[in-house]
């Protein structure tokens, strides 16, 4: 457990002087993409490495004086993978009702006569979260 709370630790610091850096300097211009690209890149792959050490059962150990039930990587990899459905649906969905919601406006600004039609379009692009949803709670069971 002491990895992972250094491992997070560092994955703050890390984004933290990375900004401060980049505020620092002055950066600006194509020198603010690269700055951000490393921030972001430091980021997710600080949380990778954190991720792969709790599903390797690191996390698991149990105090002798206690007799509480162990949770097994099978158990987390279920939690992240209804974690992931969801939290992927949701962003899916977000980025169709803006497409599909935007040119629905047009399209009524247009002719307000196609208002039922232009609302069908974006209430499928909201349930591919509803989807996402029922996935993850099959997950969980």
């Amino acid at each position: 457990m002491n990895l992972v709370t250094s491992l997070a630790l560092i994955l703050v610091i890390v984004t933290v002087l990375t900004g401060v850096y980049a505020i620092k300097k002055g950066i600006k211009g194509n020198k603010v993409r690269t700055f951000l690209g490393i921030n972001v890149l430091s980021f997710f792959g600080i949380l990778i490495v954190t991720t792969v050490v709790l599903l390797t059962g690191g996390t698991t150990a149990l105090a002798a004086e206690t007799t509480e039930k162990v949770v097994g990587n099978s158990e987390g990899m279920r939690y992240i993978a209804a974690a992931l459905s969801t939290g992927l649906a949701a962003i899916g969905s977000g980025i169709a009702v803006a497409v599909s919601g935007s040119a629905a406006i047009g399209a009524i600004s247009e002719d307000p006569k196609l208002l039922g039609k232009t609302v069908i379009f974006v209430g499928l692009a909201e349930g591919i979260a509803i989807y996402g949803l029922i996935i993850s709670i099959l997950i969980l069971g």
